[in-house]
């Protein structure tokens, strides 16, 4: 099970939509910049943390696409840069498109869940990895915090926050120009 659920508050958000998102490669620790939608989406999210108290702890992903998300989101700077967020390693699979890889590797993108294939990307980072930086981040955290990261990143900080297994990340929605609240152990998304 993952840290206990009386965690504080988390609003949690993807970056915005990629170049690479749109064209179905997966980006991993690599980067690409944010598209049109993908700058509608952060400035969406601006809009929906418009009500949030002031003073809550703010953190991005170091990723430039992470970044980018954040300043516009949260209008401007203000924010810390937290390594422990970032995607998760995917090895040599980064910058691949994912229909390629699929085509490659059948069984590997046939077996399990439907992201069980992060768990064997070669020279990847695997969901244990993953689990012990957010444990570490979700353990330093003193209060309420808004946080912008990545897709299964975000999954597992949500996983971790309520207590469920890795093996319950497929069943996460995780939707770009929202926020994911995580409170008390229960999730919410506000679109």
């Amino acid at each position: 099970m993952g840290v206990t659920p009386d965690l504080p508050d988390l609003y949690l958000m993807r970056h915005g939509q990629t170049r690479w998102n749109a064209e179905g490669r997966l980006q991993g620790r690599l980067d690409s910049p944010l598209t049109p939608l993908g700058l509608a989406q952060a400035r969406r999210q601006a809009w929906l943390l418009r009500d949030l108290p002031d003073g809550l702890a703010r953190y991005a992903s170091p990723a430039g696409r992470a970044q980018q998300t954040a300043r516009i989101a949260f209008g401007g700077a203000g924010f810390a840069c937290d390594d422990r967020l970032h995607e998760i390693d995917i090895g040599s699979f980064a910058g691949r498109l994912g229909a390629a890889l699929q085509a490659e590797h059948p069984a590997l993108f046939g077996q399990g869940g439907a992201l069980d294939w992060y768990d064997h990307a070669p020279g990847g980072e695997h969901f244990a990895g993953l689990r012990a930086r957010v444990r570490a981040f979700l353990r330093d955290l003193s209060g309420p915090a808004v946080i912008v990261t990545h897709g299964i990143t975000l999954r597992m900080l949500r996983a971790e926050a309520m207590g469920l297994p890795p093996e319950r990340l497929a069943e996460m929605p995780v939707l770009q120009g929202a926020v994911h609240l995580v409170s008390r152990g229960r999730h919410r998304m506000f679109f």
